[in-house]
């Protein structure tokens, strides 16, 4: 896991390509053959950098961003990029559901409790590589999720080797993290 300089407590000034350049310090840290596993606004990053990294052998996007080159998170969800791009992006209205739709109570306060806002410019900066052009990826599209709408996982999805689904909201590694592993190892095996 990577902590983003565009995500965390006070106003954040990072973006996109700042964090890229954490997770390209963190993959090069990294013996071996390694898969990268994104999860909803780390596809951005992920698909910028991956690609700069010679042991990087596959990608895996859950319910993330899968952008095209020349394409921000504004982009994809067809919104338009705001003039003024300083400071943090609110969270979203009742992440409980969005986010966290199928956890119990409990847990889905706890997650609630853990999320932190990030920068307006982490979503409107432009990815200029495509990291899924050259790497073997799959998609694993959550057919309940609230944050990403599926019918755009489901376009996004198109640009990876491989579709896996599972009957989640967005976070299925909290509420079905069984079936994700088992997912993921069928995919890395």
């Amino acid at each position: 896991m990577v902590d983003l300089p565009s995500a965390g407590a006070g106003i954040r000034t990072a973006g996109v390509h700042e964090d890229a350049r954490v997770i390209g310090e963190r993959l090069r840290q990294i013996d071996g053959p390694v898969a990268v596993i994104s999860h909803s606004y780390s596809g951005l990053p992920v698909t910028q950098e991956a690609g700069e990294h010679p042991n990087v052998t596959r990608l895996v996007y859950i319910a993330a961003y899968l952008p095209d080159e020349g394409q921000s998170m504004y982009d994809l969800h067809g919104i338009p990029v705001p003039d003024d791009l300083s400071g943090n992006f609110p969270l979203i209205d009742n992440p409980r559901v969005s986010l966290y739709g199928d956890l119990p109570d409990d847990e889905a306060e706890h997650a609630v409790g853990e999320l932190v806002e990030q920068s307006r410019r982490s979503f409107a900066e432009r990815v200029t590589g495509a990291a899924w052009k050259t790497i073997p990826t799959t998609y694993i599209l959550c057919e309940k999720d609230h944050a990403i709408p599926p019918s755009l996982q489901e376009t996004m999805s198109a640009r990876a080797a491989n579709v896996e689904r599972l009957s989640s909201n967005h976070s299925p590694f909290l509420s079905a993290p069984g079936d994700v592993a088992t997912l993921l190892e069928k995919i890395l095996s």
